[in-house]
């Protein structure tokens, strides 16, 4: 009876032990997945957006005129968008992430 407690307890385990792992790092994700988006104009105009509070600096490349800016925590951001010549760097502030929800900036354009 004894080898079969044991053997109970280590198939329970192996069957809990996975589903809570799964649901702590489903959890995380979803706290800081708060992406930050948006575009540049003209498309080859800056090369990496910035994010920029406080407590944390983040950034992303400039893709064919888009950026994305993952697993930002939640609070106010300045964004820096840093351009390719003959354009000069782009700013804009007060950029609200909230917990778990995308923020879009829009299009920002870059000027000389």
């Amino acid at each position: 009876m004894g080898m079969k407690i044991k053997h109970t307890i280590a198939t329970y385990a192996f069957r809990v032990i996975p589903g809570l792992l799964v649901f702590l790092i489903l959890a995380f994700s979803l706290y800081y997945n708060s992406p930050v988006k948006g575009s540049v104009t003209p498309a080859n105009g800056a090369s990496r957006a910035w994010l920029i509070s406080r407590n944390d600096t983040l950034s992303a490349p400039v893709i064919q005129g888009n950026f994305m800016i993952t697993n930002v925590k939640p609070g106010n951001y300045t964004l820096m968008l840093e351009a390719k010549p003959p354009y000069r760097d782009s700013f804009k502030q007060d950029v609200l992430v909230v917990e778990g929800q995308p923020t879009d900036v829009g299009v920002i354009e870059m000027n000389q």
